[in-house]
């Protein structure tokens, strides 16, 4: 049985199945990613919550692990060379375990960097712009009363689901008819800005059709239904 007491993060949130990758998470946009994925892909693994409530993500254990006190994170006691391997930042974990899963991520090089262009795209555009729609929109920000930061965003948010509309014109996913961690990426982030922050009308979000009928497609798969409620809120 793999040894993951080097760790200290396993002090926190102990490790009953230490030979499957540890998810410490909470079921946000970002999160979600990562429970998505491995639900998607079938690899074994043991999700803890990271309670935002209890300021659990500012623990020393957990800032072992992620010094940037974000959530997902992930401690694979398999890495590569069958060395544990500890990770953070949602993008780098999909990517790892496409690759090692073998799957969601294409094998031939144009594919993969291809899909990789779109997942950065919601990394650097459409993440930190729901983002910040969402704070304006619904938490502290809303009760501002200058509202050119949050039509800024509106205005941007709206551009960048233009631009997911446009590319899924004609294309069941984002690389056409592969599923990837491209739209794992993705999707969250569109499903959070229409629900949680109740954001769609602001946005328009009914003249993006090509986009509903993606986001459609996404909730109803079962990995996705489970990866939506994993780890499971206190």
């Amino acid at each position: 049985m793999t040894d993951l007491s080097s760790f200290p993060i396993t002090r926190k949130w102990p490790a009953r199945h230490p030979d499957r990758i540890q998810l410490y998470s909470l079921p946000t946009p970002n999160g979600v990613k990562a429970s998505i994925m491995l639900e998607e892909t079938g690899l074994p693994y043991e999700p803890h919550l990271v309670s935002f409530d209890t300021n659990d993500q500012n623990s020393p254990e957990f800032l072992s692990l992620n010094p940037n006190n974000k959530i997902p994170a992930i401690l694979d006691p398999q890495g590569p060379g069958g060395v544990p391997l500890a990770l953070f930042e949602s993008g780098a974990i999909l990517i790892y375990l496409a690759e090692k899963s073998g799957r969601f991520l294409p094998d031939d090089p144009a594919g993969r960097y291809e899909t990789i262009q779109w997942l950065m795209f919601q990394m650097g555009g459409i993440g930190p712009m729901f983002g910040q729609l969402g704070f304006f929109h619904k938490f502290a920000g809303k009760d501002y009363d200058d509202k050119r930061p949050r039509d800024r965003y509106v205005a941007e948010s709206r551009r960048l689901l233009g631009v997911l509309d446009q590319r899924l014109d004609g294309r069941d996913w984002l690389m056409g008819n592969d599923y990837t961690i491209a739209d794992i990426a993705i999707f969250p982030w569109v499903r959070n800005l229409v629900g949680f922050y109740d954001a769609g009308q602001l946005v328009g979000y009914e003249d993006f059709r090509n986009v509903q009928r993606a986001l459609d497609g996404f909730l109803a798969r079962p990995a996705v239904v489970k990866g939506l409620a994993t780890p499971a809120r206190g």
